[in-house]
């Protein structure tokens, strides 16, 4: 499933295509996705004109003129992209927005895991977004939150911060380096961490989530950016998916756990 990273790449490669741009007709020939497709949805998006596309978690959202929005969810194997209206249809091409500019936004689901859902101006909270923590870029996020929220946990560090109530983005891979960057061993009780661990563990959250952002994520399996290209990030991951290999700080083997039924991977002398 595509994590923060992944979403984050796709807002940024839609944003020049959309943004500002009206919507001239939608097409919706298969409306079975993870949360059926309003039926009336093709005539509300109409003529309406893109404002900006936001996002919050793993959710994209599109801001339209009349303070409407569309939520879009990639689900498991879901893919935006841009395309010139010669290009012909595939199997699991869903949804066609058609732009004033004559480009096609194309929703591909092989699955039909991800999501198009309309939410009104009408009302301000959505359930899906409801109890979402900060994101991890925000002021909201920090070493003090983390050390306050910790307290008393006795779940699993790795598990603590994967929470989305706690922090939304920090999905396995980059939960997994940034406690490895952070000197901390995944299965530490969140409770035990010092001030100075969180401190350390949120501004690795932070960088890693950041770099995985500019190398458009990581592609491990069907992930693909809105303009095709996929992710570089996993060219960069020092522990994840290298169980038995040396460590790249002190050589010694990367080991392999699960965690909350997750891969986990650690280094035994570089984590404590």
């Amino acid at each position: 499933m595509p994590e923060l990273p992944e979403v984050e790449t796709v807002r940024r490669g839609l944003t020049p295509y959309l943004q500002h741009r009206r919507i001239a007709a939608a097409t919706v020939r298969e409306p079975r996705l993870r949360w059926p497709i309003l039926a009336e949805l093709p005539a509300k998006l109409a003529g309406r004109r893109v404002e900006r596309i936001d996002r919050r978690g793993k959710y994209l959202i599109v801001v339209l003129d009349s303070g409407d929005r569309v939520i879009l969810h990639l689900g498991m194997s879901g893919r935006i992209l841009v395309l010139e209206p010669s290009v012909p249809l595939r199997k699991h091409d869903h949804v066609d927005w058609t732009l004033d500019s004559g480009r096609i936004m194309r929703f591909h689901d092989p699955r039909r895991f991800g999501a198009m859902l309309w939410w009104p101006a009408a009302e301000t909270e959505h359930l899906l977004l409801r109890g979402m923590g900060p994101e991890p870029f925000s002021d909201a996020f920090d070493g003090d939150y983390l050390f306050r929220l910790s307290r008393g946990r006795s779940a699993a560090v790795k598990s603590f911060v994967m929470d989305g109530r706690i922090v939304v983005g920090a999905g396995n891979i980059y939960a997994t380096e940034a406690l490895f960057r952070a000197g901390i061993r995944p299965t530490r009780a969140a409770g035990k961490l010092t001030r100075a661990d969180c401190t350390r563990l949120a501004a690795h959250i932070r960088e890693v989530l950041a770099e995985a952002v500019e190398l458009g994520g990581t592609t491990l399996r069907d992930f693909a950016g809105a303009d095709g290209a996929s992710g570089y990030f996993q060219q960069a991951l020092s522990v994840y998916g290298r169980d038995g290999e040396p460590c790249r700080v002190c050589a010694s083997p990367i080991r392999r756990i699960v965690i909350g039924q997750r891969s986990s991977f650690y280094c035994t002398r570089c984590q404590r």
